[in-house]
Formats: structure tokens, sequence, C-alpha cells
């Protein structure tokens, strides 16, 4: 029997334990903000993975951004050895979550099998991804014991809310150093056909109109800070947004809509601040003094992150001169540049190889709209040998009723443990 063979046979021999083992990560409801039960989920890969031959390190990521006593960043890096010295295969997987929201009609940390399909929040983004990864280098060791280098699994905390408690901390203190780590592999759910190559670029900014508190029987003797909002709004709509959605990008960014450079207005706050739900009075009239914007601009590699906070800017300044009472402060919030693997390089090829051999054809390449860890592996790491690849589709994530195909784990399980046979040397 071929090597492919015998790993596909592990590999289908180990269903029920990938379903049972996605289905236990998804009960496990680690939601963030504000970061819960990160320690819990930890503690549970540590003893499947000690099982399964691994030295394991939890790293709690003292003092990073969301750390506290009540919600500490935990995160776990396992090791298992080979037979002899070689390259290392990291596998990478964040176990944080977002925000339930509404809309669902099944319970979202309940991990229900339907037709096939394994429901709940982190379900493809990114549980089953982790779960195909642990399954995939449980079935190659079982299959290829005696290879050589060495595998990782790591569970990180924070990737929704930018990583600096998880990827970015262990990242700075050598995890994801060439040295240790050759090749790494996230198995974000961009598509089980489909190698990932990185992320276009964001710029997070916070912007804030001033203007003066009066009686709202009386508006003319204040200065309202909404309506300046409401010019920033009415120029972005009338410049901005028509200029950005000209931009157009070379990188193979899927969905089609984010190969244009694109800007969200994540939020608005303006005014007196809202009352507890249980607050049955009227709001004080007041003329709002302050409103607060928070912007989400995403950025091509085409495009200079200097000019993309200079665009802003001058959008800003011009108000400033021509509106009257205009003002303004502006505070950066956030900024990653694009970032995107070489089509030649290493892991690329490798899993490409092994899509081919999985499914028949070649494997789609294509980039993320939105960031993940490989900004800090490739930013801080220096690792410019990395992907991300997985199971599920990246339309599902952060939506009701999230799931993930039981198929399609099964078949990036596959996929992951092909390119660990040939990335190590089998």
């Amino acid at each position: 029997m071929t090597l492919p063979d015998r790993l596909r046979q592990e590999i289908a021999a180990r269903r029920a334990d990938l379903i049972a083992l996605t289905q236990d990560l998804i009960r496990i409801p680690t939601r963030n903000p504000p970061g819960e039960n990160y320690r819990e989920i930890c503690d549970y890969l540590d003893r499947r993975l000690r099982a399964s031959g691994f030295t394991t390190e939890l790293i709690r990521a003292t003092a990073a951004p969301g750390d506290s006593d009540r919600h500490p960043r935990w995160n776990i890096v396992a090791r298992r050895e080979g037979a002899r010295p070689g390259a290392c295969v990291h596998f990478n997987s964040h176990i944080d979550v977002v925000e339930v929201g509404h809309g669902w009609s099944v319970d979202p940390f309940s991990g229900a099998v339907i037709d096939g399909k394994i429901y709940g929040r982190g379900a493809c983004d990114m549980k089953g991804g982790l779960a195909a990864s642990i399954i995939a280098a449980e079935a190659f060791v079982a299959t290829c014991p005696d290879y050589a280098g060495a595998i990782e699994i790591s569970g990180t905390a924070d990737e929704e809310s930018g990583g600096f408690g998880g990827v970015a901390y262990l990242a700075e203190r050598g995890y994801f150093s060439p040295g240790r780590v050759d090749h790494v592999i996230i198995p974000e759910p961009l598509g089980k056909d489909r190698i990932c190559l990185g992320h276009r670029g964001v710029w997070w900014a916070e912007i804030e109109t001033h203007g003066e508190i009066a009686h709202g029987s009386m508006p003319f003797l204040g200065d309202c800070a909404v309506r300046h909002m409401g010019a920033v709004i009415a120029r972005m709509e009338e410049q901005l947004f028509p200029a950005l959605a000209a931009r157009r990008t070379e990188m193979p960014v899927v969905p089609e809509g984010a190969r244009q450079s694109t800007l969200n207005i994540n939020s608005i706050h303006g005014g007196e601040p809202e009352q507890d739900a249980d607050y049955t009075g009227l709001p004080s009239p007041c003329v709002p003094d302050r409103c607060r914007m928070v912007i989400d601009r995403r950025f091509l590699i085409e495009e200079d992150i200097g000019a993309v906070e200079t665009e802003i800017r001058d959008l800003l300044e011009a108000l400033r001169q021509g509106r009257p009472g205009f003002d303004y402060t502006i505070r950066e919030l956030h900024r990653v540049l694009p970032t995107m693997t070489e089509r030649d390089a290493p892991v690329v090829g490798a899993v490409a190889r092994a899509v081919d051999q999985v499914f028949g054809h070649a494997a789609d390449y294509v980039v993320s709209p939105g960031t993940y860890d490989q900004k800090h592996i490739d930013r801080i790491g220096r690792l410019k040998n990395c992907i991300a690849y997985g199971p599920g589709i990246l339309d599902l994530a952060h939506k009701p009723d999230e799931y993930v195909g039981i198929d399609d784990m099964e078949h990036s399980a596959r996929v992951m443990a092909l390119a660990l046979a040939e990335l190590l040397g089998v």
C-alpha cells in the first residue's frame, strides 16, 4: 500500500475521534473579548497532546494587551521530536472565538452534528482546523514513526483581537524564529483546496470631532460634534469611498470585492453615554461636545502605509480649513502591513502537491481580505515560509449557525499529513 493510501486509511479510521475532538473544543466557550476559558482549553489540549507523545509548554502572555488575573492569556505549544534531526513543521491555530451574536438556530456551544456538519461558534474559525491538524499529526506519526525533524502544534490566544497575547507574544520570545521552526501552516478556514499566501494590510484609527455642550433647546449656543462627524462621513462618501473602489490589486484576494481598497466605519459614539438597559428615564437635553468614530481601513500591497494615513488626515484637515468650528483629533489604534508568501516557498509547494493528490486538481492560490496571525510570524518571527490552509468556508466566520463540514476536515487532515510527509523527508 502506498504512503498516501496508508495515511488516508489511518485518518479515515480516526473520523469519530475527529468529530469528538472538534465538539469538545467548541464546547469550551473561549469568547474574546474578554478572553474566557483560555486555561481550560489549553489544559484540554495539554492532556490530548501529551497522550500522543508531545512535550508541552503552557505559556501565559503576562502583561500583554488584555491579560489580567481574571482573564489570563494562556497559550500552548506542543512539540514531538522525530527519530533524527531535521526540519520542524508547525501548525498554529487560535483558540479564541468571537461573540455569539443573534440569529442562531442551534446552541452555539453544543457542537451539534447535523447533515455531516458540526455547528458552533468557532467551528470553522478555527477549532475545526485545529482538530484536523491534530488528527493529521497523530495519523502521520502512527504511519511514519521514524520521521526526521519535529512536529509542533500550538493553540494561541487573541487572534480575533490582534494576536498580541498569542502569536505576537510567542514570536517575540523566539517560538517562530528560523532555526527553531522551518514551515508554518495556519489552519484558517480558507477552503480545503485553496492555499492562502497572505493578507491585505490594515490601519485602524479613532477620529474624534470636538464641539461645545449647551442646552438642547438652544443648540445655537453650542456646537454639535455629531454634526461635525456627519460632515466627515459625507466627505468620505463623496471623495474617499469612490477613490478606494477604483484601486485594484494583483494579489489574489478573495472574495472579489476585497480586491479593492476598503474602509469600514466600525463604530460611532456621540453625546452622553448610553444608560443601562433597565434605565427608564429620558436622556438629558444637551448638545454633544464629543463624537468618536473608529475606522477600519484595509489596504493593498501596492499601497504605502504612510499614504493611507495621510489620505485620512488630509480629508480632516480640509474640513478644518473649510468648515466653521470644525476641530478634531485622530489616534492610530492598529497597523499591519500586507504580507504574501512566494508561491515557490517550500511549504506552498508541499501543500499544493498534497492538494493535487487528494482532490485530483491543482490548488487555488488566494489572499485573505482580513489579517490573521501570519502577520506576526512574518514581522516579528522573520519567518517567510508560512501559509494558511485549513477546512471551512471563510464566509461563515463570525456568522450565526457557523459550521464546518466533517468531510472537509477529513480531507484537509489528509492534505496536512501528506505535506508533513514531504516536508519531513518521508
